[in-house]
């Protein structure tokens, strides 16, 4: 790897994203920091999007683009991007959001004080000023019982390739939620280096994936059950405890509150069976 100034890889994976992937794209390629490439992977569009990458593509050889023969999904299509990338870093940009023009030169040089870590995460908090290591522990504790300042989507996180490979990329069962299982293994892994400078330009929208409740109700318990069961966090007995109990009455609550709003009994009765929740978690979670 060239420490001096080594090659990113920024990973845009799109579908159906006409209406923003072009902003995307141009963020992307007005970077100060010019050692980078830039690969988009189509996920079976059904609209212009890929005409409009084939444009940028044809004006900008940073840019490589794949189009995949079917839909394969969400992160599948992320870890595809991955698998793709020649960079000695990784880094998701939506194709529905954009970055700020020094965004890769910040990174990168946040990476060059901390030549050790293996991975960052913006950092939304006010607490820190300059970028900055926590350890594994003291992060994975702040997260969950202070700020949630690990839950950020792929596109806060960088990751050196090399790191990310080794744990094998996203998970794919946790629907929506893959990123969050994700982001507390890694940093269980490995101390992280935290980045108090929003260099993403998150966009809300209607189509987001996070929109969707229902796919989160019961991914949402289940991930954090499994980083439970599967003794990754490394925490207290009291700890481990306290977070088991506030899974499952969060999963309670807000089964009752997508209920109360759709009024589909059905579909509280699929996240049930989703989550294998029985008696015995419902009383754990009032007591």
């Amino acid at each position: 790897m060239n420490t001096e100034i080594p090659l990113i890889s920024v990973l845009m994976t799109a579908y159906n994203r006409e209406n923003f992937i072009a902003e995307a794209i141009e963020s992307v390629l007005s970077q100060s920091y010019h050692n980078f490439e830039l690969i988009i992977v189509d996920d079976f569009s059904k609209d212009k999007t890929v005409e409009i990458i084939e444009r940028f593509a044809n004006s900008d050889t940073r840019v490589k683009y794949f189009i995949n023969e079917k839909n394969i999904g969400d992160y599948p299509n992320r870890n595809k991007a991955a698998s793709l990338a020649t960079g000695d870093f990784i880094m998701y940009v939506d194709s529905d959001d954009s970055i700020k023009s020094n965004a890769i030169a910040y990174i990168v040089e946040s990476f060059r004080k901390y030549p050790t870590a293996l991975h960052s995460a913006i950092y939304y908090e006010s607490d820190l000023i300059d970028p900055s290591v926590l350890c594994s522990d003291f992060a994975i504790r702040n997260h969950y019982f202070k700020n949630n300042s690990l839950a950020g989507g792929p596109g806060s996180r960088v990751f050196k390739k090399q790191f990310f490979d080794e744990l094998g990329g996203y998970p794919e069962k946790y629907g929506p939620a893959n990123d969050m299982y994700f982001n507390v293994l890694t940093t269980s892994k490995a101390p992280i280096l935290m980045l108090p400078y929003p260099y993403l330009n998150y966009r809300i929208h209607d189509s987001q994936e996070k929109n969707n409740e229902f796919a989160y109700l019961y991914n949402g318990y289940n991930y954090l059950n499994n980083l439970i069961s599967e003794g990754i966090l490394e925490l207290s007995k009291f700890e481990i405890k306290k977070l088991n109990k506030g899974n499952k009455r969060r999963f309670l609550i807000n089964s009752l509150k997508l209920f109360l709003k759709n009024k589909d009994t059905q579909q509280i009765v699929f996240a049930f069976k989703k989550t294998d929740f029985g008696r015995r978690d419902f009383i754990d979670s009032l007591w």
